[in-house]
């Protein structure tokens, strides 16, 4: 009875992280505006993917909340600026939905890695990786980082291209689409955009909240 329902347990969170998973992903490729950059189609609409001129027609914006800066981060902040907040938010996002699903598949057991010696409360499982692991690990940081940079970011030559973005440049953007999700027409690129920001928004939260949940009581999530 008690390995039935450990397993009945273990298959609801591994279903919980598939899904997590899948919703991740499809946000993650939302602001790839690679191929969007010269195929959407602006002349029929007024939205541009790398104009931050207007704060309040940024994606991400939605009822009934609509524009929420409580703290006028906005008020006085430059197109670039802006988009700089933009691009930390993207990352954020990005990075804590990985973190969310990573905390679900990492204490459910079933990931394949290690012959099953990693194990605990996730905040202490980085620390149980093999160290002859850790320069892939760092490669996998270090490759998107640089397109990342490369992409996006004025080179440091002179003071005022100090952190700086491109112009043309769209936040979030790497170019990234392996399967080809942008979609071509502006608004439903703006739509995709805003879901992965709202993605991103709830996964901080929940990673923020899985991580003092953690430190709090020394238990696993489940």
């Amino acid at each position: 009875m008690t390995v039935t329902t450990h397993r009945q347990s273990t298959m609801a969170r591994l279903a919980f992280a598939l899904a997590a998973t899948c919703a991740s992903t499809s946000a993650l490729v939302a602001p790839t505006a690679a191929k969007a950059s010269t195929s959407l189609n602006v002349a029929t609409t007024s939205y541009d993917p790398s104009d931050f001129s207007d704060v309040t027609k940024l994606p991400g914006i939605l009822a009934p909340v609509e524009f929420f800066d409580p703290l006028n981060f906005a008020a006085d902040a430059s197109e670039s600026e802006l988009k700089r907040y933009r691009e930390a938010e993207l990352t954020h996002g990005r990075v804590a939905m990985l973190a969310s699903v990573g905390f679900l598949v990492g204490e459910s057991g079933a990931t394949p890695l290690f012959g099953g010696n990693i194990d605990g409360i996730a905040i202490n499982q980085f620390w149980k990786v093999p160290t002859g692991f850790w320069p892939v690990i760092l490669l996998f940081i270090a490759v998107p980082e640089t397109f990342r940079a490369l992409r996006g970011w004025m080179e440091p030559t002179v003071p005022e291209n100090y952190f700086q973005l491109r112009s043309g440049y769209t936040p979030g953007d790497i170019d990234f689409d392996p399967l080809g999700l942008c979609p071509a027409d502006a608004m439903e690129f703006k739509e995709m955009q805003t879901k992965e920001l709202q993605h991103g928004r709830l996964a901080m939260l929940a990673a923020a909240g899985m991580i003092v949940q953690e430190l709090q009581t020394g238990s696993t999530l489940f």
